[in-house]
Parts: structure tokens; sequence; C-alpha cells
């Protein structure tokens, strides 16, 4: 095969890992991270957008059938992998305190944990006590009404709290007429009082540790899986925020139950705007780790999908065990496909390096998502040189430096467009008023674009600078802003630094 039919049967998958679930396990390596995820050790895993946090997750789905005939441990999604999440509706009608939503996803985990048991016992024609006692309960309760989806559930939970909870000081009422006790709902959020509890009142907590009890009886451990919380609370942030600190309280009052476990994926910006604003209980989160990449790493990843591709193994007459036990023969591999330098210069950067940086933000970290875009991108405008009549590109490689530089726009679009303005839409002013203009800016230039005072100005800067637009360097004083590569051609923003005229 020459290199247009070879180039033509090549592919570097997709840079979104729901949509090539089923090809991951084949790109994938399995490092230090991965292997505490997988032994259980770790509960929060922190990444940037784009670093690879749904990849791991649909991975840990996909050893659902080995952890549980290995470890007897059962994965169970919270969190709808895809489509719409169960909690987005919420931004409608959000509980109103961090206490409600706290009780919200103790009743919602509750629900999803027996629904799973129930189903369990009912398969293997086995009971426990303790369970059965948990689920007539929350049955009696309307919460565990059979053939709902975690939308259902999350509903149903909603419901109860809003409607149906009492409170410690509710007075257990009787039935002039029939005698009969009246209670709106028998769950409690806290502790019931001793009179409560002889007319059948329990708490949250208590039917917890019956689930726990009929874990450990039966030898399972459940890890409950939450992943796109980005997405679910995206509309609002006091939502987003009250949401997620409540859902660390509950990981933590969780964390004494032996066989039940939650698995959190949270972007890390979204972790520090949590920090930033005061979270005491964040120094007892020790059960986590951030998803990093390095170049190598990176190298690696790009060396994995081309050679998931038997084409190019044959075109290069490489065998794919031998690459990947040697990072050496990874990076001759490497720059056999792609040409030396993409900008031709004695200073110039090398190609991967290049690659890195004009898909890094400003926090100078590259994210998988944007290198594999760029990939796939490169080899669409290769296609589109041939198509035009341009011979091959020289020596071995399959890129000319072309195709490479033309793909930057469309990578540099797209994470402008889906990720820094769809996340952060009330930025977008600011940053439309930066198209054409020069790449690095002061306070007093941007005051004069944006026409706003300067300690707004100063406001608006910081709030770039966090969401990865801008990277501010110079002094305290007098900071200049620097935008990465990544987003200067989505903005046709032009190498230098702007004059203030007053």
């Amino acid at each position: 095969m020459n290199k247009k039919a070879i180039l033509t049967a090549t592919s570097f998958g997709s840079r979104v890992a729901e949509d090539e679930s089923d090809e991951l396990s084949s790109y994938f390596v399995e490092t230090e991270q991965w292997r505490k995820i997988i032994a259980g050790d770790v509960d929060i895993i922190y990444g940037p957008k784009g670093s690879g946090k749904s990849a791991l997750y649909s991975l840990l789905v996909k050893q659902e059938e080995k952890l549980r005939l290995g470890q007897r441990t059962v994965i169970i999604a919270a969190e709808n992998p895809r489509g719409t999440p169960a909690f987005r509706d919420l931004a409608q009608d959000p509980p109103t305190s961090e206490e409600e939503f706290k009780g919200l996803w103790k009743l919602y985990f509750l629900t999803v944990l027996a629904n799973y048991l129930r189903r369990h016992y009912e398969v293997s024609k086995t009971s426990d006590p303790n369970a059965t006692e948990a689920i007539n309960i929350l049955a009696e309760n309307g919460l565990l009404a059979r053939n709902l989806n975690l939308i259902g559930i999350l509903k149903a939970a909603l419901d109860y709290l809003r409607h149906r909870v009492p409170s410690v000081e509710a007075s257990v009422t009787t039935d002039p007429i029939t005698g009969n006790t009246i209670v709106a709902g028998k769950i409690m959020l806290s502790e019931p009082s001793i009179e409560q509890q002889k007319h059948g009142f329990i708490s949250v907590d208590a039917l917890f540790q019956k689930l726990n009890e009929a874990l450990v009886n039966s030898r399972i451990t459940v890890w409950l899986v939450l992943d796109r919380l980005d997405v679910a609370f995206t509309d609002s942030s006091t939502l987003e925020r009250n949401a997620l600190r409540s859902l660390f309280r509950v990981y933590l009052d969780l964390n004494s139950l032996t066989k039940i476990s939650l698995k959190i994926f949270l972007r890390d910006d979204i972790w520090r705007k949590l920090l930033s604003e005061g979270f005491r209980e964040a120094s007892h989160i020790t059960r986590s780790l951030t998803i990093s990449w390095d170049s190598q790493s990176l190298l690696n990843l790009i060396v994995r999908r081309l050679i998931h591709n038997s084409n190019v193994c044959t075109l290069y007459s490489v065998n794919k065990n031998d690459i990947l036990q040697d990072a050496a023969l990874q990076s001759e591999l490497f720059y056999r496909v792609f040409p030396v330098q993409v900008d031709i210069g004695q200073k110039k950067l090398k190609t991967l390096e290049w690659m890195l940086s004009r898909t890094a933000d400003a926090s100078r970290r590259a994210a998988p998502r944007e290198l594999i875009h760029l990939l796939a991108i490169a080899r669409d405008e290769q296609l589109k040189l041939y198509e035009l009549g341009n011979p091959d590109p020289p020596l071995e490689n399959l890129f000319d430096r072309s195709a490479i530089k033309a793909a930057l726009p469309t990578v540099s679009k797209t994470r402008f467009e889906q990720t820094l303005c769809a996340e952060h839409p009330t930025l977008k002013p600011y940053l439309d008023k930066l198209e054409g203009e020069k790449t690095q800016q002061t306070l007093d230039s941007l005051a004069r674009l944006w026409r706003i005072p300067r300690d707004k100005t100063n406001e608006i800067a910081d709030q770039l600078t966090e969401v990865g637009f801008f990277e501010r360097k110079g002094t305290k004083d007098n900071p200049i802003y620097w935008v990465p590569f990544i987003y200067r051609d989505s903005l046709h923003m032009v190498q230098g630094g702007a004059e203030f005229r007053s």
C-alpha cells in the first residue's frame, strides 16, 4: 500500500472517550494510577478537562465482570455515562441548601444501592434479613418503585425529601376516627427520638448500615461511580457549589461503611474552585489522585494509537510489543511518521514539543483530548493535500509539516467554542473583544478594549486566568496577560504586545 492508502485507512480514534469506549482498552496502558484505582485504593480522581477522566471511568466499567468475579466488587453507575445526566434537571428547582442537598444525595445513593440488592437477591434466589428490612422500608415510603432509571430514582428521592421526610420535632399523630397512626414518611435524615423509633421511624444512616451488613454477609463490595459532574451542574455555579460540597460531605459520612464506596471523577479546576471558597472538610479527603501527563506519556499515547493501525506497523516494519516496551523506539517511530520540525529553524521546537505547546492551555498542560484532535485533523489535512495533487511527504513521513500546521485552527476553534465559551458564557463578551488583538495584554490595554474600569478589568482578567485563557506574567503591580497558542487561531490574534493609547 502507498502512503495515501495507508493514511486513508488510519485512525487516531475519537477525542471524546464516550465515543470510543469499545476501542479504549486497546490503546490503554496500565499505569500506577490505574492500578491504584482498580485495587480500590483511590476514591476521588481529579483531572483537567480532556485529561482522560471519562476514559478511566469507561475502562473501569469495562472491568465490571472481571472485578465482580475476581474481587467480588460490583460497579454501579450513579450518573448516566451517556446522554442526559440524571442531575441535570435539578437546575430548574434545586434543593435550597447544602443540608437539603446532602439529604438528597443520601436518599439517592441508598435507593440506587437497594435497587441493585433487590435484583441480586431475586436472581440469586437468596435473601438477607437486613437487606429485606431496608428494601421493604424504602418501598413502603415510595422510594423503590420497579423499573426506574437513575432520573426516576432521583425524582422519587427529591419528592420524598420535599413532601414526606419527617423532621426531628415531628410528632406522631393518630386518626381520631380509625385510631391509625398518621405519618407522611418514616425515613429521617437525622436520628429519630426514642418515641419515633417506637413508631417505626428510621434514619437514612441506619438504612445504609443495614445494607452494608447485608453486603458483608454476601461478601460483596459496591462502588457507586460518579462521572460527568461538570456537565450535570453546568447551568448554575450556586447549584454546582451546593451539590459538590454536600456530595463530599456525604462521601466522608459513608467512609465508615466497609462494603460501600463512592468513586468520584471530577475536574481539578472545579475542585480548586471549591477550595478557594472555603471547604474545611477537604483535609479529610485523602484517598485521591490527580491525572497527570508528561511528554513521555503523551508520546506513548500517540504511538499506541498509531500502532493500533496494522497498516502502519507493516509500513514501518515494527512489532507492537517491541515498540511499547522501549521508549527510545517510540520516539524513533514518531519521527519516522512525523517530520522533525513543524516550523523550520535552529531554535524552533521539535514536532512533539510543538504539538504539546500548541494544544496546552495557560496552565501549560497539554491534554490528550486536544492532542488526539490535532492528530485526527492533521490526517484529514494531509489527505486534502493529496486531493489537490501534492506529492508524498518526504522521506518516510506520513505527514507533511503543512498538514500539521493547518490542523491547529480547527482544534483552536473547537476548544474555544465547545469548551471555553460553552462552560463560561458570561466571559464570552470579553473574549470576543480580543478578536484580532495582540496575544500579550496589560490591564490598561484590556480596560481600553473592554471599556470598563481598571478594577473591573482586573477581576475579569483574574477569571480568564483561572479558566486557562490567560497566563499571568510580569509583576503583581504590572501584570502581563499572555494568550496560549490553543486559543490564538480561534480569535485570529496577532503575535506581540498590545500598546496602550490614552
